[in-house]
């Protein structure tokens, strides 16, 4: 088997992927970089021995050296890239999430049907061994069916990383609730088997507002990313000079299936990682750590007051690699996607449909938490992709 010659668009926070994908002899490998930084561009080139270095992205596209492309560029920059590599005819991996609006999803979606090109979208958590895991507790009837599912993100590095770059600016993600949630949206409709119908949300910027800030074009300061002095939050500087998104947020969800949902985000907390509850008609699970080792509890047995011995205990399994082994098993299914197509884990219509949530999310909290409808995508646009891009 050939490796699948990759060009790898953006070289930032989402770097890993690229050294994921760069497997000479075992299935892929990264042929040309492109970013716009020429620094980067030089360092990337001779980590990967890359053939096409460039600043222009167009360039991949037209090189009969590069099988397939992968988008790591800034949220507000994928449709269009993706729309531009779609025409090309070069099967795409777009970073979640796959755009800041509803219209740009569906405009992505449309272009890869009209043009036959393979959409594959990034959501590397449907990887993840946590996230697996409880869907196959879920999945055995450990907990019954579903009936309600509770998620609480703690960001304890997110003044780092959402609040110093273009993050922080709404133009370039719409907001937190969309760029950071859109994750943890995606999983909870994995795990409750339904898509968001409605949502009302309260938000506010309560901490990372009024803090010192970069002035335009200056660069992060060296120690922009410090778990051991960043701390408190407020003694961080260097903010970004844009700073319009919120840093703790609240989402009341209800589901096509009727399963009611709650998704929580604070940035400033001084602890990192998520925690799911799922409760179901006979039980419930509920993750402790979301990395390997962690472990995901099970209460199906009996009434009690609090236990904090559960009736069943799950490991999450050992996984090497970044994300927690995320990130080398989403390259292996974008990959055999690129070479025979067909159904996948990861769907551009689930990333759509926590793009869909987001957006309205983040309009009801900046409407003192009036409920909106997430707008269902076209049905015949949703057959095509749920039964596998040939």
């Amino acid at each position: 088997m050939e490796d699948v010659r990759l060009g790898v668009i953006g070289f930032g926070l989402r770097r890993s992927l690229a050294v994921a994908a760069h497997r000479p002899g075992e299935g892929s490998r990264v042929v040309a970089v492109c970013d716009l930084d020429e620094d980067i561009r030089t360092k990337e080139a001779a980590t990967f021995d890359a053939k096409l270095v460039t600043a222009d992205y167009r360039d991949l596209l037209t090189s009969p050296d590069v099988d397939a492309v992968i988008v790591n560029t800034p949220d507000h920059t994928h449709e269009a890239i993706a729309l531009d590599v779609l025409r090309a005819g070069k099967p795409v991996y777009v970073e979640k999430p796959l755009g800041i609006t509803v219209e740009q999803c569906d405009a992505i979606l449309g272009t890869a049907r009209e043009t036959g090109t393979r959409l594959y979208v990034g959501h590397n958590m449907r990887h993840m061994g946590v996230v697996r895991l409880m869907r196959d507790i879920i999945a055995r009837g450990d907990i019954g069916t579903p009936q309600t599912v509770w998620v609480r993100h703690f960001v304890g590095h997110g003044g780092d990383f959402y609040f110093k770059d273009w993050h922080a600016d709404r133009r370039n993600t719409t907001g937190l609730l969309l760029q950071k949630a859109a994750h943890d949206i995606d999983v909870l409709h994995w795990l409750a088997d339904g898509y968001t119908a409605q949502v009302q949300a309260f938000g506010d910027l309560k901490v990372y507002g009024d803090l010192p800030r970069r002035a335009p074009g200056e660069p992060k300061t060296d120690d922009w990313l410090s778990p051991a002095t960043n701390w408190p939050p407020r003694s961080q500087r260097g903010f970004n000079d844009v700073v319009d998104v919120e840093d703790v947020s609240l989402v009341n969800m209800r589901l096509d299936n009727g399963v009611l949902a709650a998704y929580q985000q604070c940035h400033f907390t001084p602890d990192y990682w998520r925690n799911y509850t799922v409760i179901g008609d006979a039980g419930r699970l509920e993750n402790f750590g979301d990395g390997p080792g962690d472990v995901v509890k099970v209460w199906n047995a009996k009434r009690s007051g609090y236990r904090p011995d559960a009736d069943i205990e799950y490991r999450v399994p050992d996984a090497g690699g970044s994300h927690g082994g995320a990130d080398p098993q989403i390259i292996g299914e974008f990959c055999r996607f690129v070479r025979e197509g067909g159904v996948t884990d990861t769907s551009p219509v689930a990333a759509r449909m926590s793009v869909a949530a987001g957006v309205q999310a983040t309009k009801s909290l900046r409407d003192n938490g009036t409920p909106y409808d997430v707008p269902a995508l076209d049905a015949d646009l949703r057959a095509y992709f749920e039964r596998g891009q040939v």
